[in-house]
C-alpha cells in the first residue's frame, strides 16, 4: 500500500515541477483510496509544502512570482479553506469528487470559450472583477476538501502570465495555501498523518528533481496545450472517483 501510494506521489511531483500544478491529479485519488479522506488531505498539504518549497527555493534562480495577483487568490481563498474543511468531514468522498469534476469542467468550457473568442478578434480578453474572487474561494475550498487546489488558479493564470511566472506563482499560493490550511484541518479536527509518511516525502522529492526537466522542454503554446490536458484529466479522475 505504501509502495503504490509512494509511485502516485512521484509521478504526480513529477508534473507538478513540470508545469506548476498536477500533483493532486494523480496522488489524490489514489491517496484517498488507500489511505482514507482525513490522512490523504493531509498528506497533501505536507508534501505541498515540500515540493512547492523545492521549486522556489532549490533551482539557483530568482523566483518570478506576480506578486499582486497570489495576494488576491490568497486572500479571497481563506473563506474557501474554512468551508473546504468543513465538507471534508460533513460531506462524502463520492460527493466531493464529483463537485471537483463539474467544477473543474466547467472551468474548461469558459477557458476554451474564452480562448477561442480572443483569437477571433486578435486582442487578450481583459480579467473581469470576479475572476479572483471565484478562483480564490474555489481553490481554498478544493484544498482542504479534496487536495485539488490547483485548477482554479491555472484558469486564472494562464491567460495572465507565461510559464515561469506562472509556475512560481502557483508554487508560492500552495505554500501560503498549506501553511493557511493546517490550522483549519486541527480545528477541524481532520489532521491525520499517515504511516509511512517518510516515504511519501522521500518519493515527492525525486518526483520533483525529474520534473525540472521536463519544465525546460515546455514553452509557448506547449506548456499551453500540457496544462490543459492535465486539467481535462483532472475532470475525469475525479467524475471517476465520484461513481467509484
Amino acid at each position: 500500500m505504501v509502495a503504490l501510494a509512494a509511485l502516485a506521489v512521484f509521478v504526480g511531483a513529477a508534473l507538478q515541477s513540470a508545469t506548476g500544478f498536477g500533483f493532486a491529479l494523480v496522488a489524490a485519488p489514489i491517496l484517498f483510496a488507500l489511505l482514507g479522506p482525513q490522512q490523504a488531505v493531509t498528506a497533501g498539504v505536507l508534501l505541498g509544502l515540500m515540493l512547492n518549497a523545492l521549486t522556489l527555493a532549490t533551482e539557483r534562480r530568482r523566483p518570478a512570482v506576480l506578486a499582486r495577483d497570489a495576494a488576491l487568490l490568497v486572500g479571497w481563498s481563506l473563506p474557501g479553506l474554512a468551508a473546504g474543511a468543513l465538507a471534508l468531514r460533513e460531506l462524502s468522498e463520492q460527493l466531493l469528487s464529483a463537485l471537483v469534476a463539474l467544477a473543474v469542467l466547467a472551468a474548461l468550457a469558459l477557458r476554451v470559450r474564452s480562448r477561442a473568442r480572443r483569437l477571433a478578434v486578435e486582442v487578450a480578453a481583459r480579467p473581469r472583477v470576479w475572476h479572483a474572487p471565484a478562483a480564490g474561494v474555489a481553490s481554498g475550498a478544493l484544498s482542504t476538501s479534496a487536495s485539488l487546489s490547483g485548477p482554479p488558479l491555472v484558469f486564472y493564470l494562464l491567460a495572465r502570465s507565461a510559464p515561469a511566472p506562472m509556475r512560481d506563482t502557483l508554487a508560492a499560493i500552495f505554500i501560503v495555501q498549506a501553511l493557511l490550511g493546517l490550522p483549519a484541518l486541527l480545528v477541524s479536527g481532520t489532521f491525520d498523518i499517515p504511516a509511512g509518511a517518510w516515504a511519501l516525502l522521500a518519493a515527492g522529492l525525486a518526483g520533483q528533481l525529474l520534473g525540472r526537466r521536463a519544465f525546460a522542454w515546455l514553452r509557448g503554446e506547449r506548456y499551453e496545450r500540457a496544462v490543459i490536458a492535465l486539467l481535462v484529466l483532472t475532470a475525469l479522475v475525479a467524475l471517476l472517483a465520484s461513481v467509484v
